[in-house]
């Protein structure tokens, strides 16, 4: 089984301007300033490092019903994250 890590890098927000720095992807960002994926790139949520590093200490993949869930314990309390929860909180309803 793969022993997942928890990477600081992640849980990066990106900045979609268009600065002078990012000549050449003016038609990327244009992109991505159009696409219903915008908030869950830009968002800005307090990020606990502490509950993230908990997340990926004790993470399991299980399938339930078919569908497939990530569980694990946070701060003692269960955490199940399902392809439908990721959708719904970043607001990918499509």
């Amino acid at each position: 089984m793969k022993t997942f890590q928890f990477a600081d890098t992640h849980n990066l927000v990106a900045f979609l301007a268009k600065p002078a720095e990012s000549e050449g992807f003016e038609q990327i960002v244009n992109f991505l300033n159009a696409n219903p994926i915008r908030y869950a790139l830009t968002i800005n949520p307090t990020i606990y490092t502490s509950c993230i590093e908990q997340l990926w200490a004790t993470v399991k993949v299980k399938t339930v019903n078919g569908e497939v869930q990530l569980q694990a314990l946070v701060d003692g309390k269960k955490i199940i994250v399902t392809e439908a929860s990721v959708r719904r909180d970043l607001q990918l309803n499509e």
